[in-house]
């Protein structure tokens, strides 16, 4: 049995509204619009909306988890499975997360590549990188959650620029609305998955959270937020874009910016790139976060080293990534994972911890009755 959390590492339970806000707003939101919109057309945000709604499911799923093993996601393993199988399946789950933070680099780095600078050598932010999260992920929880809360307000900023295109907008596209099939809507939805993905990260620091009983609250907002932040800015970009339009942008946030004309400034879109490094910084915090504490529930070891060798594996296969048609490939081949661990597998354990909890009810009363 994991020993408590002592009291000077826990935060404030309304900031599992930036954690959840926070590890959802990455670098897909530059670029969820396509992958979306080559299956739902103009009905894509509807999508977008069915994918929010099937998040906030999912927390619901979690907090049952959470409140039965009062534990984190190594917990419930071991509760469900015993403690070597459910320590090998939380390890799958720390890859996953090493996985994750180096697929938010990875196209990162991509971005500021074809953006800014053509030049630039991938080893060379990515060692930055892993130097960077090194000394921010070492600080502890707190520094992470600190990192996460600026990630979330800075970028504000940003939001009123984004409408700007609006001016140019034709919303008579849209129209009519649901032309699409259920079917369709949902494989949209699925689609977005790689933008919504992170926060199955709550299974992980819910015991760092002060009075964690009250907190599903705060992770609804921070879900509601989110999914309100994709369903304005999917509406914004399909009446500004044509649909064939979208089909071929990669980026399409990232592109409007280039609608923006100022009098001392003609490339707004390098401001929006350099801002968007406050954006990513949660998403590969808590996720190197979150391994590392995977890593040293499992093997008992020092949670630095275990950031250490995270590091490196993020570091190793970003660099091992040389072209854009890999980096697709390998966000397209995380975000499948992704899909499968956040929005099947979580309610599959619900299921099993329901019957392995009333199996072994069932033993007690056995035993107590005899």
């Amino acid at each position: 049995m994991e020993q408590p959390i002592k009291e000077k590492y826990l935060v404030s339970g309304f900031l599992t509204l930036f954690l959840i806000n926070g590890m959802q707003v990455g670098v897909g939101v530059l670029s969820f619009q396509r992958s979306v919109v080559k299956t739902a057309g103009y009905d894509a945000w509807i999508s977008v909306l069915v994918a929010g709604m099937v998040v906030h499911l999912i927390i619901a799923c979690m907090y049952i988890l959470l409140k039965r093993a009062n534990g984190d996601w190594v917990s419930i393993h071991q509760q469900i499975f015993g403690k070597w199988i459910g320590n090998a399946l939380s390890f799958i789950i720390c890859i996953y997360f090493i996985l994750l933070a180096t697929t938010v680099l990875r196209a990162y780095i991509e971005i500021v590549q074809v953006w800014m600078f053509p030049d630039l050598p991938t080893w060379s932010m990515a060692i930055v990188a892993a130097i960077f999260f090194y000394y921010v992920v070492a600080g502890g929880f707190r520094t992470v959650v600190g990192i996460t809360f600026l990630g979330v307000i800075i970028p504000v900023a940003l939001v009123p620029i984004l409408l700007l295109p609006l001016e140019f907008a034709n919303f008579i596209n849209m129209l009519p609305i649901w032309k699409h099939s259920l079917a369709e809507l949902a494989i949209g939805a699925k689609e977005t998955t790689l933008s919504f993905l992170g926060f199955e990260l709550l299974l992980l620091y819910y015991p760092f959270l002060k009075k964690k009983e009250l907190t599903q609250k705060w992770a609804h907002i921070g879900a509601l937020l989110t999914t309100l932040s994709y369903t304005i800015l999917m509406i914004v970009s399909l009446a500004f874009y044509s649909e064939e339009q979208l089909n071929r942008t990669i980026w399409a946030t990232l592109t409007l910016y280039k609608v923006v004309q100022l009098p001392f400034l003609e490339r707004f879109e390098y401001i929006g790139i350099s801002m968007w490094m406050f954006l990513i910084a949660p998403n590969i915090a808590l996720a190197l976060w979150g391994a590392s504490r995977c890593a040293k529930r499992i093997f008992q070891m020092s949670q630095r080293i275990a950031l250490l060798v995270s590091l490196g594996i993020m570091a190793l296969v970003s660099i091992f990534l040389p072209t854009r048609q890999e980096v697709s490939l390998f966000s397209d081949w995380i975000g499948e994972i992704g899909f499968y661990i956040a929005f099947v597998y979580v309610p599959i354990l619900v299921l099993l911890q329901t019957i392995v909890l009333k199996l072994r009810r069932g033993k007690r009363e056995q035993t107590t009755s005899m």
